[in-house]
């Protein structure tokens, strides 16, 4: 290996004291702070003085406690780190040291031992003189300085003056290099790169009970019911207080398992630790543990697979591997060595571009096939949290925080209440000091207040609907790790699919062969088998990468198809005949062959072609998204030379072929299959010269093999639409939510299937936006065509194709290709928000691309979700608000919703879910909040005349009335129908201020109104104000006020339980209503005929006026009746007003403006037919 550190360190310079994320690319902002001894000790004694108030503040924002205890330095200094994430998050972080002895991150561990730096030598007798040695050995001692954060290590660069994530240091190693290491590192290299990249293990944090519970109480929630625990035990209240400290206790009891048992099942899921036999140099291997793997290792494989413990590149043989537990994808995935021709030995390399050469961590190999030497090899790139696993383990670990105006308005409104309380403390304060109260006893009414309006249990109550939706869709086989976006559901806007495999069936029939004659296309043949011995034929059988699995055959669903269409089968070597010898069908080809396709037996064949001759395959170069094409090479028994067969995108193979080989009409055949939505693969074939031996075909560099190829004709196959897909595509755009197809495919195939399944209908027009990028002296070009329409589809009337430069104005949706999208955001990007807002179909995206778009619609406020299979859709399903993978695996990493039902039947499901959650949520909250205002509006009331509600009173309508109440409320399941209206996503917004605003006022009223009509009763006894409650109870204005207030909090949940149009109605949750009527009854008892105990209990008065009584069952009355007319009079009145105004403001949504702009422009947009081309000043500044 090279001492050359440019190597290890990459080429790339991120600015001083920030850190470039490269899976984001968005950047993290890391600040030093060095630790200063007077400062720390001001701190202990500021704590001691506080009470230890302090250290719960630095508790909450351990940021604050580094910017108290230390000051600001550079980066090479510091002891303590700030960290500022990509969300503006912030954390803390300590640097560690390590004493790396003679290794170095300059001369990296694979350098020789004579270019790294010599340490001094220690061996003088004299102790003075010993010390400075030392002390000069300690100063030239190599340290390494590093941080972990979120698993990752980040290592300090001197060379770059920057904290770098470990695998940086390998990010620029080539193809070449990771060859150059299958002797295996030394003892001493490996060593050292054990110190650096550190353990190879997926760590998941346990925390002990003990450290969660003290974490857990100093919460601000329970800090909370904690003072108002001691302040209600202060005040007498010693059964609520019970109840309530029991209540939390349980609560806190059961968070603290789940969380433990959460933690629990993720750090098993991540645990790995196998034996691997790893290679070092001179031959020898040893057997180590999978944890002291570092990158640079060579291991070899055993025959029978293995649980991949790192990511790995594979350097000799041949592996199946089943990555389900990354991807979902249930087929297994066949893995070939990385590249080592000359060619290919300068390319860096890249776990994504050279995918399907990567072993990745916590898949499984189900077997490994060596076919040079013995052993399958294997070299380690990347470890621990730097893996694929562990970058899976990590965005379950630290989510992406889910961004949602709702929560940050409900800290607002919480706030608000605060204030609220504040006011309604200092009138209370006033009104006791007039009644002459002892001040101990008016501190601890003043505060008592704010324990009544600020309700303890509103952030539980807030997840109540999200929890039952939860369960819902956990029944209908969709699965969620982050509850939280279940909310978000209720708000998308837009759906991004997945073709093959989302909105098609995941296999393809073979629907026929096109092959050519005179190189001219003849009629198709749907039967393969009857083709004649020759390339076509040869190219089915062989351009695949099946492989048998225990005498079966496992790969790609469409290699499986084409190769069942033949007739052909597939016969490899076992292990036991490897070590017996080759068999007879092997030994004819006169070098080693991977697999012998035979032809089908006599009696399969057709009468007139008589197949005899066998075909050996000697190498395949595996199909690759990027490259959009497979190849393999094959000879026939007793032929010198070798063949090359190639499959793929019609328009990459054709590329490939010379010139003379292509058929003149091979667009138009093209486009007939692919209009009318067959998948079509182009075909192709080469002799190559002499291949004597299987080492020579394994060093032939992949771009020259597949070069100068000789067309051969087309692969039709049937992808099949899923019946489910045309309805829900219909569902979708009936309630106003775009749908938009996302596929790797051919553009004519993805629109015929758009239509097929409704996405554009018959009556609507498609337009193809075709980009090119800037030429030698051109610039890069815009033209918008308009679609030829496809056999059998009627033509619009009055409609004139191709003269006009101009649409009508008529429904129309773009199309596009990723290399048209590529020209169009690096070179149009003023112009790409208003074909992101037609444009339906994106065909041949990459993986990136897909992701890009994402974010590209997110950019335009809309909320997007992202439905796909897993396989190559990971970046887009992370980056989505909403992402659904089709798999089925419990819980895909991919994504944080996961359907069991592989169609998109899921995705309105989900959207009613989410609409009905979100929708329960401010329901809960209103009811909450307005719960608070109805008892500190009545213990206003009462601490103005001197008393309060008693210690049963307030049990009674925290725990029986309200906790049952908001507990049951979010029962109620999602509409059937998914409607074009929205629910609110905004809790500060006129609807729901207006909502409570109002209903106070009303609570307001009819409690002032009920204390005013007992005092002027006849029969009234004022209560005695000489002393408080509860001396002074039973009163009649407690009384009073106890029965109006009981039937607010009842009449309060039925207005706030609305139905529609998100919600089922109220009589479909029979649980809630019987709770209900029960409660209503039991109201009802309380105000009329109180018996014995819960008289006595509750402290109630006895009022003998039944009329008084039947009075007061009428005010109730009279508020149910009022509260519900408020609600709904807001609901629709108020609302088609608002929408009325909005209509006339412009929205604050990007999409919706440029909707707006793009309906109202003349002529309409876009022109037909006429380049636009990109002004150099544009592409600079844009780049």
């Amino acid at each position: 290996m090279s001492s050359d550190s440019s190597r290890l360190l990459g080429s790339r310079r991120p600015g001083y004291g920030t850190l470039q994320c490269e899976a984001d690319r968005s950047r993290m902002e890391v600040t030093g702070y060095q630790t200063k001894p007077w400062r720390v000790a001001l701190c202990h004694t500021c704590s001691v003085l506080t009470a230890g108030l302090l250290l719960i503040l630095f508790h909450w924002k351990p940021s604050l406690e580094v910017q108290a205890k230390c000051k600001p330095c550079a980066l090479s200094q510091a002891d303590w780190l700030i960290i500022r994430d990509r969300f503006g998050q912030c954390f803390t972080t300590r640097v560690r040291t390590e004493v790396l002895g003679e290794g170095s991150l300059e001369h990296h561990p694979g350098a020789r031992p004579e270019d790294r730096r010599t340490s001094i030598a220690i061996g003088v007798a004299d102790e003075e003189e010993n010390r400075d040695t030392i002390r000069l050995h300690e100063k030239e001692e190599n340290i390494l300085r590093y941080y972990l954060f979120e698993g990752v290590r980040y290592v300090w660069i001197e060379g770059r003056q920057a904290y770098c994530k470990v695998s940086v240091l390998d990010e620029a190693w080539t193809c070449a290099d990771l060859h150059s290491s299958q002797a295996g590192l030394h003892q001493q290299d490996h060593n050292t790169r054990r110190k650096i990249y550190g353990p190879n293990l997926i760590e998941v944090p346990v925390k002990s009970y003990a450290r969660l519970l003290v974490e857990e109480v100093l919460n601000p929630f329970y800090i909370f019911q904690v003072f108002s625990i001691v302040l209600w035990v202060c005040d007498a209240y010693y059964y609520y207080a019970a109840c309530i400290f029991l209540i939390s206790t349980v609560s806190l009891g059961l968070s603290l398992y789940e969380t433990r048992k959460q933690s629990s099942t993720l750090q098993n899921m991540a645990k790995m630790s196998v034996g691997v036999r790893v290679r070092r140099p001179g031959g020898e291997e040893m057997l180590v543990s999978s944890a002291d793997l570092v990158p640079g290792d060579c291991f070899s494989l055993p025959a029978d697979g293995m649980l991949v413990p790192c990511d790995a590149a594979l350097l000799s043989g041949e592996c199946m591997v089943n990555e389900s537990m990354l991807t979902g994808e249930s087929v297994p995935v066949m893995k070939t060595p990385l590249p080592a021709s000359s060619q290919a030995a300068g390319t860096v390399y890249s776990p994504e571009e050279h995918r399907r050469h990567t072993l990745f961590c916590g898949t499984q190999v189900i077997q490994a096939k060596s076919y040079v030497g013995r052993d399958v090899l294997a070299v380690v790139t990347r470890t621990g949290f730097c893996t694929a696993k562990g970058d899976l383990i990590a965005s379950i670990l630290y989510p992406k925080p889910v961004s949602f105006k709702f929560y940050k308005d409900a800290v607002k409104f919480v706030l608000f209440l605060a204030v609220l309380a504040l006011v309604g403390t200092a009138y209370s304060i006033l009104i006791l000091v007039k009644n002459q109260v002892p001040m101990g006893q008016i501190i601890i009414r003043a505060l008592d207040l704010v324990t009544v309006i600020v309700p303890p249990a509103l952030p539980a109550a807030m997840t109540v609907g999200t929890i039952y939706a939860q369960n819902r869709l956990k029944q209908q086989g969709i699965f969620c790790i982050s509850p939280p976006r279940i909310n978000l559901c209720g708000k998308i806007r837009l759906v991004c699919f997945d073709k093959t495999g989302t909105l098609t069936e995941e296999g393809l029939d073979v629907w026929g062969v096109v092959p050519l004659e005179n190189n001219c296309f003849t009629p198709i043949i749907h039967e393969p088998r009857c083709l004649p011995a020759g390339p076509l034929l040869y190219v089915l059988a062989a351009c695949h990468a099946v492989v048998l699995l225990r005498a079966q055959p496992v790969g790609d669903p469409v290699d499986l198809k084409m190769l069942e269409s033949t007739g052909w089968c597939l016969e490899m070597m076992e292990e036991e005949e490897e070590e017996e010898g080759e068999p007879p069908a092997f030994q004819q080809f006169g070098t080693k062959v991977l697999a012998v396709m035979n032809p089908p037996p006599e009696e399969e064949q057709p009468q007139d072609r008589k197949h005899q001759s066998p075909l050996g395959i000697l190498r395949r170069f595996p199909f690759s998204s990027s490259l959009q094409r497979m190849s393999v090479l094959a000879k026939l028994p007793g032929e010198d030379s070798a063949h090359v067969y190639a499959k793929g995108a019609p328009e990459m193979v054709a590329s490939l072929c010379r010139k003379e080989t292509v058929p003149g009409d091979f667009s138009q055949v093209l486009r007939h299959y692919t209009t009318d939505g067959f998948r079509v693969l182009g075909l192709a074939y080469r002799p190559l010269g002499t291949v004597s031996t299987f080492e020579e075909a394994l060093q032939l560099p992949r771009d020259s093999v597949e070069s100068s190829l000789t067309f051969l004709g087309f692969l039709v196959m049937k992808n099949v639409l899923k019946p489910e897909s045309a309805p829900a595509i219909r569902l979708l755009r009936n309630a106003s939510i775009r749908p938009v197809m996302v596929t790797g495919d051919n553009m004519l195939t993805a629109v015929n299937v758009a239509r097929g399944c409704r996405m554009v209908e018959p009556n609507e027009q498609v337009i193809f936006v075709n980009a090119s990028p800037p030429g030698h002296d051109k610039p890069a070009a815009l033209k918008f065509l308009l679609a030829e329409p496809s056999q059998g589809e009627e033509q619009p009337e009055g409609e004139h194709r191709g003269d006009s430069s101009f649409l009508q104005p008529q429904p129309c949706h773009f199309a596009l290709n990723g290399k048209s999208f590529a020209v169009v955001c690096e070179h149009f990007p003023d112009l790409l928000p208003k074909i992101l807002i037609r444009a339906t179909v994106f065909a041949r995206m990459s993986p990136d691309q897909k992701a890009q778009l994402v974010c590209s619609l997110q950019e335009l406020n809309y909320c997007v979700g992202m439905c796909g299979d897993g396989a190559n859709d990971c970046g887009a399903l992370k980056a989505a608000d909403v992402g659904i993978s089709l798999s089925e695996a419990e819980a895909s990493v991919a994504s944080p919703f996961t359907s069991r039902v592989p169609t998109i039947q899921c995705v309105p499901t989900l959207i009613r879910e989410g609409r009905c959650s979100l929708v329960t949520s401010f329901g809960v909250f209103k009811y909450m909040a307005l719960y608070s205002l109805v008892q500190f509006v009545s213990v206003l009331l009462l601490y103005t005349i001197n008393t309060n509600l008693s210690d049963f009173q307030f049990l009674f309508f925290d725990l029986i009335i309200t906790t049952t109440v908001a507990v049951l409320m979010g029962r109620t399941g999602p509409a059937q129908e998914l409607g074009v209206e929205r629910p609110q996503g905004a809790l500060i917004s006129i609807l729901v201020l207006g909502s409570l605003l109002l209903q106070t006022a009303l609570l307001i009223t009819v409690q002032v109104l009920s204390y005013f009509i007992t005092v002027s009763q006849s029969w009234y006894v004022p209560l005695n104000s000489t002393v408080t409650a509860p001396q002074n109870l039973p009163n009649y204005e407690n009384t009073v006020l106890f029965c109006i207030t009981g039937f607010q909090y009842l009449v309060l949940a039925v207005a706030m339980s609305k139905g529609y149009p998100f919600r089922e109605p109220l009589y479909t949750n029979v649980l809630f209503l019987v709770v209900l009527i029960l409660l209503f009854g039991l109201m009802i008892w309380l105000t009329l005929y109180p018996l014995g105990f819960p008289k006595t209990l509750l402290k109630l008065q006895s009022i003998d006026d039944l009329n008084f009584k039947l009075l007061l069952l009428g005010i109730a009355a009279l508020n149910f009746f009022a509260a519900f007319v408020l609600e709904t009079a807001l609901d629709h009145g108020l609302l088609s007003c608002l929408r009325k105004l909005r209509r006339k403001k412009a929205s604050k949504k990007v999409f919706k403006r440029l909707e707006k702009e793009l309906s109202q422009q003349h002529p309409s947009w876009p022109p037909l037919n006429q380049p636009l081309f990109a002004t150099p000043k544009l592409s600079i500044a844009v780049r």
